[in-house]
C-alpha cells in the first residue's frame, strides 16, 4: 500500500497527458487535416459519405466510384510554366546541337534565344511542336528514365525545391482519402501521359494504367532481337478541353462521379462528370494565394480559369479557395 501514492501520480500523470493530446487525436481522426474546416471540406466529405453508405439513397457501387484529377494547377503547380514546358525546354537547349536548324525555326528559336515573348507568342500549337520533337525518337522507356533524371536534379525557380515537392498537400489527402472510401483515382491531364507516369505513382500514389494523358504515335520495333516502344514525333491526341471527355469514354469506359480541375481546359470534364445520373461532385481549385503560391484567374496565360469559374458559380460545383480553404499548401509548409 505504500506505492499507492506514487501510482495515483503516475496514473494523474498520464490523464493529464492524454488530455493534452486529446485535440491532436481528434485533429488527427478528422479526415483532410490540411483543409480548413467550412463549406469546402464539408461539401466534400458530405458527397464521399454519401455515395460510400450502403443502403443510402445515393449510394454508389465501388465499381463505378471514380474520380479523375486533372494535374498541372490541380495537383501541383504550374507556375511560372507548365513543368513539363520547363523540362521540354531544357531538352531543346540539351539536343540544340544536333539539330542546328532549331536555330532558325519558331519555336525552337524563341528558346534557344530565351525569348519568352517570342515563346509565347507561339501559344499551344507552339507547346505541341515542342513536346513532340523532345519527347521523341527515343524509347517509351528511354524517355520515362530521361524524365525521372529531370525530375530528380532539376529545381524549382522560385521556391528551390524538386518538381515532384510542389504538390498540393490537401490534394494529396484528397486522393488517399477517396481510396480509402473505394475510390478508383486517375489522373486525366493535358500533361504528355509517358512524363506523368514518371512520377505519379511514387508522388500520388496513381499507377500507370491510371494516368490518362497526350499521347504521341509510337511503333513496335525489334532491333535484332531487342524490342522497344519508339516513340515517333506526332501527336496523335491532344487530352486537353473536349479530347478528356472523350479519353475517359475510350480508355475508363465509365463516367466519372467526381472530378477535380483548376481551368478552362477542365471545363468539359467537369460538365461530363456532373451530366450523369445521381449524385456527383464538380470541383475547381481557385488559385487565389499570392503568399504560399500564386494568385490567377481569368487574365492568366498558365491555367486560366474565366469560363469554368462562371460555369461552376452558375451551377453551384464546388470551388476550392486556396487562401481560405487550405491550412497549409505543400507539404513542406510548416503545419
Amino acid at each position: 500500500m505504500r506505492h499507492l501514492p506514487a501510482r495515483v501520480a503516475h496514473v494523474r500523470g498520464l490523464l493529464y497527458l492524454l488530455l493534452a493530446l486529446l485535440p491532436l487525436l481528434a485533429q488527427a481522426a478528422e479526415p483532410l487535416p490540411a483543409w480548413r474546416d467550412g463549406p469546402t471540406r464539408t461539401a466534400i466529405v458530405a458527397f464521399v459519405d454519401a455515395v460510400s453508405k450502403p443502403g443510402g439513397p445515393d449510394y454508389v457501387a465501388p465499381a463505378e466510384r471514380i474520380a479523375v484529377f486533372d494535374n498541372d494547377g490541380t495537383l501541383w503547380s504550374e507556375q511560372p510554366m507548365y513543368f513539363e514546358v520547363l523540362f521540354a525546354i531544357d531538352e531543346v537547349k540539351r539536343l540544340a546541337p544536333a539539330h542546328p536548324q532549331w536555330r532558325e525555326q519558331q519555336p525552337f528559336k524563341a528558346v534557344l534565344d530565351n525569348d519568352h515573348q517570342a515563346l509565347a507568342a507561339q501559344g499551344m500549337d507552339g507547346i505541341l511542336k515542342i513536346v513532340a520533337a523532345t519527347h521523341s525518337g527515343i524509347s517509351s522507356d528511354d524517355f520515362i528514365a530521361r524524365s525521372r533524371s529531370w525530375l530528380g536534379s532539376a529545381k524549382h525557380p522560385r521556391s528551390g525545391k524538386p518538381y515532384t515537392e510542389m504538390v498540393f498537400q490537401p490534394m494529396l489527402e484528397l486522393l488517399d482519402y477517396l481510396r480509402a472510401n473505394g475510390f478508383k483515382t486517375y489522373i486525366v491531364s493535358g500533361g504528355e501521359v509517358a512524363f506523368m507516369r514518371a512520377f505519379a505513382e511514387e508522388v500520388y500514389g496513381i499507377p500507370p494504367e491510371q494516368v490518362i494523358g497526350t499521347t504521341l504515335a509510337a511503333s513496335f520495333q525489334d532491333q535484332q532481337g531487342k524490342l522497344s516502344i519508339q516513340r515517333l514525333p506526332k501527336v496523335l491526341h491532344n487530352d486537353d478541353g473536349p479530347g478528356k471527355p472523350v479519353s475517359i469514354d475510350a480508355i475508363i469506359g465509365r463516367r466519372p462521379i467526381f472530378a477535380f480541375g483548376n481551368s478552362d481546359g477542365d471545363l468539359q470534364m467537369l460538365q461530363w462528370t456532373m451530366a450523369g445520373q445521381g449524385r456527383r461532385l464538380a470541383g475547381l481549385v481557385h488559385h487565389t494565394d499570392a503568399q504560399r503560391e500564386w494568385a490567377y484567374d481569368r487574365k492568366s496565360n498558365v491555367g486560366r480559369l474565366d469560363k469554368a469559374l462562371d460555369q461552376a458559380q452558375a451551377k453551384g460545383w464546388t470551388v476550392v479557395d486556396m487562401a481560405r480553404d487550405w491550412r497549409r499548401v505543400y507539404p513542406f509548409d510548416t503545419p
